[in-house]
């Protein structure tokens, strides 16, 4: 789904906020510090109900306001309403989906399918396993319907196992239940990722092949435990050195998508210009599986496309997001820098933040 409406009050530094986006390409330009990150950071909110520049959510709250309002429409037959609500006094933040109150931020996620390209996106490459796993665990659970309880159940299994492991004498009883937990459902999340895993590889490949030819790049997925034994083996002769650690050292908890070229990390290898490639595409080739497999489309958040690339590789991702068809959210300092990127015939959205204030243009070129 796209949305069609916006309106954010309360949100940083932005003043009230109404905005109609189009379903194609959406173009935010601004001075820096204007707000343009703001509003992508608000559609992150919207559809994953937390901020991507902050852990707390009070600070995403505007100086001097009792609170944030986020509205969202996404469009359809009938539309549906989205919205959040967060009060700086600490009360729980309000989210409601088709005027029904929801529980769930899972449900938002799965409503709103978001990919992000920021400067943190570069972590993919560069930061700790954690992040890639959250990247390969979001696009499982918009393919598999029971992956989100799987994750759920290896999660506790884990904590019982890792809480057994601290006391000083271990009840074996209790420890080989909850390994026999543990090893059931890691199983079944290792199906679930190496499967998707298999069917998202060609895809990333010929999208990388478009943006950045890399022919001796290889993706390969660890389970996160010994390719030579089963889990269960590996946790009972592991139980003394886990102990000694006090928590669980091999697992799914461990997985990781491990990026090389020729043998050495491909964050070591290549320049930031083409990690920024790399990472978009690893986030093209998520969003296009998402809608082979789902028919259902991402909406793209890119902040500062032009950033790190030049004008060649800013033309090609531009013209691989309008192959896609999907909606997207893109901030430049510079329109310059966006314009002559897509085809004649390529609607094109401009909107200028100023002072925290949004402005729709009308005189973009795409030629």
């Amino acid at each position: 789904m796209t949305l069609d409406r916006l309106s954010f009050m309360g949100l940083r530094n932005l003043a009230h906020v109404e905005m109609r986006p189009q379903p194609g390409i959406n173009v935010i330009v601004g001075a820096n510090g204007s707000g343009k990150t703001s509003l992508l950071e608000g559609i992150h909110i919207l559809g994953m109900g937390r901020s991507f520049r902050t852990q707390q959510l009070k600070n995403v709250i505007g100086h001097a306001v009792e609170g944030m309002t986020l509205h969202g429409r996404l469009a359809g037959d009938p539309p549906i309403p989205i919205g959040i609500r967060r009060l700086r006094d600490g009360s729980e933040m309000e989210m409601r989906m088709a005027g029904e109150r929801v529980t769930k931020v899972a449900q938002l996620v799965e409503a709103l399918p978001l990919q992000l390209i920021n400067p943190d996106a570069f972590k993919l490459l560069e930061g700790a396993p954690a992040v890639r796993r959250e990247f390969l665990d979001w696009g499982v659970f918009h393919v598999k319907h029971d992956f989100l309880e799987t994750w759920k159940r290896v999660r506790r299994a884990l904590k019982h196992r890792n809480a057994l492991l601290r006391h000083g004498r271990i009840d074996e009883r209790s420890l080989s239940v909850w390994e026999g937990e543990l090893v059931q459902w890691s199983e079944r999340l290792d199906s679930f990722r190496s499967d998707y895993v298999r069917e998202f590889l060609p895809i990333f490949e010929e999208t990388l092949q478009e943006l950045l030819p890399l022919p001796t790049l290889t993706l390969r997925y660890s389970r996160g435990w010994d390719r030579q034994r089963s889990l269960a083996e590996v946790l009972h002769q592991g139980r003394d050195t886990d102990r000694q650690m006090g928590f669980t050292q091999q697992g799914p908890q461990r997985a990781d998508l491990r990026l090389r070229i020729e043998r050495r990390p491909a964050a070591e290898v290549l320049s930031r210009g083409q990690q920024k490639l790399v990472v978009s595409a690893m986030k093209l080739a998520q969003g296009r599986l998402l809608e082979q497999l789902t028919a259902q489309t991402c909406t793209y958040l890119i902040d500062d496309l032009p950033a790190e690339l030049d004008a060649r590789h800013r033309h090609d991702f531009c013209r691989w997001l309008e192959r896609m068809g999907c909606q997207v959210f893109i901030t430049s300092v510079d329109p310059e820098a966006l314009e002559g990127m897509w085809q004649p015939d390529t609607s094109v959205a401009m909107f200028h933040v100023k002072h925290g204030r949004l402005d729709t243009l009308k005189d973009f070129t795409t030629e």
